[in-house]
């Protein structure tokens, strides 16, 4: 080997070495462009995704406001409504009590029962109509009935109403236009201990009622049924 073919050689090898180097380079270059595109296509993503976050929190935010003031609204409506709620419980209550005042209603309950008799001994020489009952009697029964708190009177099993008219014809009792004859059986549902105390109270209205040769007889009952006034018109 002489020394121009040993030039040639070590020549061959620079460039070998410059070529490989080069095409590592371009190679390399190539690389980083790929890694350095999907990396920002990454970053890209990432931030879209951020900021979708971001608005949906924020989005989130306002909802969350809404809902509570419509929340706040269903409460006030609510609380509305549970007032007309009672003030409708009132109104009915006060409804049921005027119809069942009024006869419109059947009722059940205690209460007592008051039956007046013409009386057993008429002497010969009195005048007979004092020894009988009249609508009076009837009158001041009824009335202190109701006053001390009776929801439902009835004579002889007729109910009574705020209309009802009691009138005496001969031997008989007119209820409402109803003839009824002695003895008349009056009951009345309500409270029988304060119904017993107000009627037997001295010189009260059974006491004024046996003053008038009246026979009285008096007693609690706590099974006590009463039908609506029409329905016994209907049935009379």
């Amino acid at each position: 080997m002489n020394r121009r073919s040993g030039s040639y050689v070590i020549l061959s090898l620079i460039f070998l070495i410059l070529g490989f180097m080069i095409s590592y380079s371009v190679q390399y270059a190539r690389e980083w462009n790929r890694n350095s595109s999907g990396n920002e296509q990454r970053w890209t993503q990432e931030f879209k995704y951020r900021k979708l976050i971001i608005e949906q929190k924020q989005n989130n935010s306002i909802l969350q406001k809404s809902l509570l003031e419509k929340q706040y609204k269903v409460s006030e409506i609510e609380s509305d409504i549970a007032k007309e709620k009672a003030e409708y419980s009132k109104l009915l209550n006060k409804l049921d009590k005027y119809r069942l005042f009024n006869g419109d209603l059947s009722v059940k309950g205690t209460g007592v029962e008051v039956t007046l008799s013409d009386s057993s001994y008429i002497p010969s020489t009195d005048d007979v109509n004092n020894y009988l009952v009249h609508d009076q009697h009837l009158h001041m029964l009824v009335n202190e009935m109701f006053v001390s708190g009776a929801n439902a009177v009835a004579i002889n099993g007729q109910r009574l109403t705020k209309n009802s008219y009691i009138s005496c014809i001969g031997p008989v009792v007119t209820v409402d236009g109803n003839e009824h004859p002695a003895p008349f059986v009056i009951t009345a549902i309500g409270d029988p201990s304060i119904l017993e105390k107000s009627l037997k109270l001295k010189n009260g209205v059974l006491d004024q009622i046996k003053s008038d040769n009246v026979d009285v007889r008096f007693r609690t009952n706590n099974s006590l049924m009463m039908d609506p006034a029409f329905k016994r018109k209907k049935q009379d």
